[in-house]
């Protein structure tokens, strides 16, 4: 039990939590009182970073703001840590090191690093308590730059940010998210930055929510002598990193032989990248052994090939190597899965994944290369995530489309958009021949076919799920559309064929899909499927993340039961939102209802003015899944 120490809790600890709170909304859980960071380099280019930070929980829910966790390794000492809590009594407290705990980073299930924290869980984190603590740590010597974060979820009443440069540096700041603050000279070589009533980024409840992070504002510092010949901007990051991978990148005869086995026969840049590719992407298991400078370093390529494991730069210097032994140059990029972390005006190495840009040849075209970008050189790249198991050679996962990475290419190192691809490149197609019966049972067969992100799912399911898993996941899916139905004759083509359509099909028998009222029948023309995206009636304060692009395809046709004729038919629906559009007909041909609708996403972004458009676009689709055709009895 942590310790009840009146006159242990320091001066700045009282001053902080004394001060006057603002009004904050409810969904306000806690705030941050204090932040107060120095950052110090040393002659020799290594960093001291000193933190003091005050917290006051505001509301039950805000209790794990309470716990304190600060990371560490080797290359990271963390010097000292001392924690206190003031109680919503007032008692004080302090925690004594024997009663903190040191574990392995959270996420750490399939790595194996040195990271890991000191973490304490103080007394008194109920609504009204405050939590304090102050550490001291030496920082990572690889990067000469640090990134401050100012914005996050809690809102913040106090931030400093003081520099300290020896005799001979210099520094340059860039600001991501955030128009640039002036620093206070203190003389002595050391700058201060300051920032009041920072408010929160609250996101917890928000639908198609950015990442914090890609909101947040933030200030990074590069640092340096007048003698270092690092280069600024995305140039520089690219240089200082092509020093840290270029011997790790080259190709050897292991390599080489293995490269050319794969490519044996095939004289296409397509065949050939592509049989490269997925070797890379299937054969070698992701899997991180990071210590010391190994979180940014990758490993040889020739070790993570005899090894068969690696992370995701590891993947990516393999890919690259075993290309390059092969005549393909490639390159490492790297990039942040959440959209618009990555800023292209403001060069740093913050990022937390890493793939590939092929280049391709001048002359060279192919409809089955998509995920492509054009440099300011004017070489032109296709980026592959070998990392990711699911993607086709040739195109990108959602998460990382239209976002940015920083091209490593030397002196030509820079920063590029990633593409957006095509709708139709991302899709879903349903399709139904049915018979409905006068009692109002349906049965025949539906055939549904998946391609690119969208298949996902489905062929991790059917290549790694049992059958129970299987057969829980389908009753789940028609769930959501019958009541009582029996499924038979399921079968699944093409599902590790990553570059096929995943086809699905299956003989499907409803009860009571038609409700009779007298001589009437009503029947939804639109069978499976729901699209409407979820929406609220908030008013919106953040950008729309859509995650992906898409098209969903439905065709349906409904033989009608002998002796009934159509009595009334829904309206056609066609609408263009520009970010994305929507159509559907009922039609009756012979004694067949033919059903059909196509719903296109063609933006994944949306400034938040455009939610009124998503919320109509929700309301289009709704009505139309829900509208009935009504049949009469002759």
């Amino acid at each position: 039990m942590p310790s009840f120490a009146k006159d242990a809790v320091p001066d700045w600890v009282r001053a902080a939590a004394a001060q006057p709170l603002p009004a904050y909304s409810a969904e306000t859980t806690a705030a941050v009182l204090l932040e107060d960071t120095t950052y110090t380099v040393a002659p020799d280019g290594t960093a001291t970073e000193h933190l003091r930070e005050v917290v006051k929980i505001l509301r039950p829910q805000g209790r794990e703001e309470g716990l304190v966790s600060v990371p560490f390794s080797k290359d990271r000492k963390l010097v000292s840590l001392h924690v206190w809590s003031i109680g919503p009594d007032g008692h004080e407290y302090t925690v004594k090191d024997n009663e903190m705990i040191e574990a392995g980073y959270p996420g750490q299930g399939n790595l194996y690093e040195d990271e890991r924290i000191r973490a304490a869980n103080p007394p008194g984190c109920d609504p009204g308590g405050i939590v304090a603590y102050e550490y001291e740590q030496k920082m990572l010597p690889y990067v000469a730059e640090k990134t401050w974060f100012f914005e996050g979820s809690l809102p913040r009443l106090r931030q400093v940010f003081t520099l300290q440069l020896p005799a001979g540096y210099s520094y340059t700041t860039v600001w991501a998210h955030h128009a640039p603050v002036e620093a206070s000279d203190l003389e002595n070589r050391s700058w201060r930055w300051e920032m009041k009533q920072t408010p929160g980024i609250h996101l917890q409840h928000v639908l198609y929510r950015p990442s914090v992070l890609s909101l947040a504002g933030r200030m990074t510092v590069h640092y340096g002598t007048s003698a270092s010949t690092q280069k600024d901007g995305w140039e520089g990051i690219g240089e200082w990193y092509d020093g840290l991978s270029r011997d790790r990148l080259a190709s050897t005869p292991e390599l080489a032989a293995k490269a050319n086995e794969l490519i044996q026969g095939k004289t296409d840049f397509y065949e050939r990248t592509e049989a490269i590719a997925e070797f890379v992407q299937q054969q070698v298991r992701y899997f991180a052994i990071e210590m010391g400078i190994g979180g940014y370093q990758p490993h040889f390529a020739e070790e993570i090939y005899r090894n068969r494991y690696g992370d995701c730069k590891d993947k990516a210097t393999l890919l690259s190597a075993m290309l390059s032994a092969v005549n393909i140059h490639a390159a490492l990029l790297m990039v942040d899965d959440r959209r618009g972390v990555i800023d292209p005006k403001a060069p740093s190495t913050v990022g937390n994944h890493m793939i590939t840009a092929i280049e391709i040849p001048k002359e060279y075209n192919s409809a089955r290369l998509r995920s492509i970008v054009t440099a300011k050189t004017g070489r032109r790249y296709l980026i592959f995530d070998p990392t990711w198991e699911k993607t086709p050679f040739g195109q990108l996962e959602h998460e990382l489309q239209g976002s940015y990475g920083v091209l490593m290419e030397g002196p030509d190192s820079q920063v590029i958009k990633l593409p957006l691809l095509a709708p139709r490149f991302n899709r879903v197609h349903r399709e139904g021949k049915l018979q409905l019966a006068a009692d109002g049972s349906l049965k025949g067969t539906i055939t549904e076919t998946r391609f690119g992100d969208l298949s996902d799912r489905r062929r991790v399911l059917y290549t790694h799920g049992d059958a129970k898993q299987q057969a829980d996941f389908m009753d789940h899916v028609l769930g959501e559309d019958f009541g009582a139905f029996k499924v038979s004759d399921l079968k699944v083509a093409n599902a590790e064929a990553l570059n096929k359509d995943l086809v699905t099909s299956f003989a499907i028998e409803v009860e009571r899909y038609a409700s009779a009222m007298g001589p009437l029948l009503t029947v939804r023309p639109r069978v499976l499927g729901q699209e409407a995206p979820p929406v609220d009636h908030t008013d919106r304060k953040v950008p729309i993340d859509l995650r992906e692009t898409m098209q969903a395809e439905d065709d349906y046709e409904i033989e009608l039961p002998q002796g009934y004729a159509v009595d009334e038919l829904p309206e056609p629906v066609k609408d263009d939102l520009g970010f994305a559009s929507y159509e559907s007909s009922t039609q009756l041909k012979g004694n067949v209802l033919h059903y059909s609708r196509t719903l296109t996403i063609r933006e994944v972004t949306l400034p938040a003015e455009k939610y009124a458009d998503l919320q109509k676009l929700s309301g289009l689709i709704s009505n139309d899944e829900q509208s009935l055709a009504v049949l009469k009895k002759q």
